[in-house]
């Protein structure tokens, strides 16, 4: 039997209100997310790490002065693991934080396996993200002798999809919505990207609008009122949009309860505890929506973790890096796609 290492992607997040500076600086001198010249983007990283600290350490201290994205993180691992069995181990990779890729990559060279399989635990792909994810371990692994195996998205695979269905179902019954007149509007919040990053092929917003459509038809309700938003922007760019904070500004002057789905986060972090469950909530009473539900993060809900353990399988049994037979299912203008890049230049073996 091949002995398979299933590297998880992350992000990760600061395990202490000293550590907000360094992964802060982690993240900015990232060339996938300030698109600057290496001593330039050093520089704004730290400007901008400088600026932020502060609110950061204050967004930390309201979930009890660390990120809980790492234990939520080696949850699904374990859960992942128990699915597939006694020949895989899973190990994780947090882009920005401890454990980091370099740490990673030497504990799974000890591991010895015949496979390497690397699924980000971000469901939609982007350079922001899992490509960036991807050069590391490719930096810091790609000496390693065992096959690779990459599973780049999975926007809308089927079990992502049926947890998803299950978790909104739950919240559209739940009894604060009952009271209302009005029919609540299922709101899918995810991390927003600027406008130039997708202008310049990044499928992640088209793949955003997959994963809903994808859930939307699942649930299959009637007439059911549904939109997509992004979150989280910062800096001086155009972002994409509508952002959440317009859409519960409207929905306030229509009256509308809302449900909110965080549909690019599988495990809850300050994007969900602290934005949506609190920062947003307090907009939604300032603007008068009758009702504010928040779905939970999926973390190891069994669908989700059925899902990830079927796409490590397949992967092990196909070549390329989509989830669809290692077909591209992006369309061909959106150039970040990594099956276009991997065509040119393949991230390890398959």
């Amino acid at each position: 039997m091949s002995r398979v290492a299933v590297v998880l992607f992350n992000l990760g997040g600061p395990d202490s209100l000293d550590a907000v500076r360094p992964f802060l600086m982690n993240l900015f001198s990232d060339p996938a997310i300030i698109r600057l010249p290496g001593p330039l983007r050093r520089l704004v990283a730290w400007l901008i790490t400088r600026r932020r600290t502060p609110t950061a350490q204050g967004i930390y201290a309201q979930m009890g002065g660390r990120s809980p994205i790492l234990p939520l993180t080696e949850a699904q691992a374990s859960a992942l693991e128990q699915a597939l069995g006694a020949e895989a181990r899973v190990f994780i990779a947090m882009r920005y934080w401890h454990p980091l890729t370099a740490q990673t990559a030497k504990a799974v060279a000890a591991f010895k396996p015949d496979r390497i399989v690397l699924l980000p635990l971000y469901p939609q792909f982007s350079t922001t993200t899992t490509a960036s994810s991807l050069r590391e371990w490719q930096r810091h692994a790609g000496h390693l002798k065992a096959a690779v195996h990459t599973v780049c998205c999975y926007p809308d695979q089927p079990d992502f999809v049926a947890a998803h269905v299950a978790t909104i179902r739950g919240a559209l019954a739940d009894p604060a919505l009952a009271g209302s007149a009005v029919p609540p509007r299922l709101l899918f919040s995810a991390h927003g990207l600027p406008e130039k990053v997708v202008k310049d092929g990044d499928p992640y917003q088209w793949q955003v609008e997959r994963s809903a459509a994808a859930i939307v038809a699942g649930l299959g309700v009637a007439d059911l009122d549904w939109r997509i938003s992004y979150q989280s922007r910062v800096g001086p760019l155009k972002w994409i949009g509508p952002s959440t904070e317009h859409e519960i500004e409207v929905a306030g002057q229509e009256g509308r309860p809302l449900v909110v789905v965080p549909i690019a986060f599988v495990s809850e972090h300050s994007e969900t505890l602290v934005e949506l469950d609190i920062e947003y909530r307090d907009l939604a009473e300032e603007k008068g929506v009758p009702a504010y539900v928040r779905v939970p993060a999926l973390g190891v809900a069994g669908a989700f973790v059925d899902g990830l353990a079927a796409m490590v399988r397949a992967a092990c049994g196909r070549s390329g890096t989509c989830p669809a037979g290692g077909q591209r299912i992006c369309p061909m203008e959106f150039t970040g796609c990594p099956a276009q890049a991997a065509a040119a230049a393949p991230v390890g073996r398959a």
